[in-house]
């Protein structure tokens, strides 16, 4: 028996997501008979993280598109913004790291949900990096795809 302040969000076949009332969503899978499995782990936050090997030009970026100052800052080593219901991070690699880093590509995408796709785009070929295509109208509404300095994918995203 699960304690009262723990509730299911979510089944899919023989596990379950649950979250705890009093401290917020918990990342922990049980199966159905309510025998636990061993990887447990307790979330507070979630922040999307870009590794760059130019901080500066990304930070300068990223304020200048969200108009916004980073949260946190620690020059030539990490940027912060706070943005509606997510943290995004930016930090700059080491050295050390570049090949981890050099192989990953496109694999992952920021979206945006903005309130006015044309004035998204605007502002995105103000900052000198216009999009590429078309915009495309998908089952959520209209969105178009951008990319900044670094060449991340950024989906401009505006609910129909």
């Amino acid at each position: 028996m699960l304690p009262y302040n723990i509730v299911t969000i979510f089944s899919f076949g023989n596990v379950s997501l649950i979250a705890d009332l009093k401290l917020g969503l918990i990342c922990k899978y049980f199966f159905t008979n309510g025998r636990e499995l061993s990887m447990v782990m307790q979330c507070k936050s979630a922040i999307a993280t870009l590794a760059t090997v130019n901080l500066q030009k990304l930070t300068t970026f990223y304020s200048q598109m969200l108009g916004q100052t980073p949260q946190k800052h620690i020059p030539n080593v990490y940027a912060e913004f706070q943005l509606p219901g997510l943290q995004l991070g930016i930090f700059q690699y080491k050295h050390q790291n570049a090949a981890e880093f050099a192989a990953a590509s496109g694999k992952m995408s920021l979206c945006l949900e903005v309130v006015d796709l044309t004035d998204a785009i605007a502002c995105m070929a103000n900052l000198g990096y216009p999009p590429p295509g078309e915009i495309s109208t998908a089952s959520h509404g209209q969105e178009i795809y951008a990319y900044d300095p670094d060449g991340n994918r950024l989906i401009l995203h505006q609910s129909s």
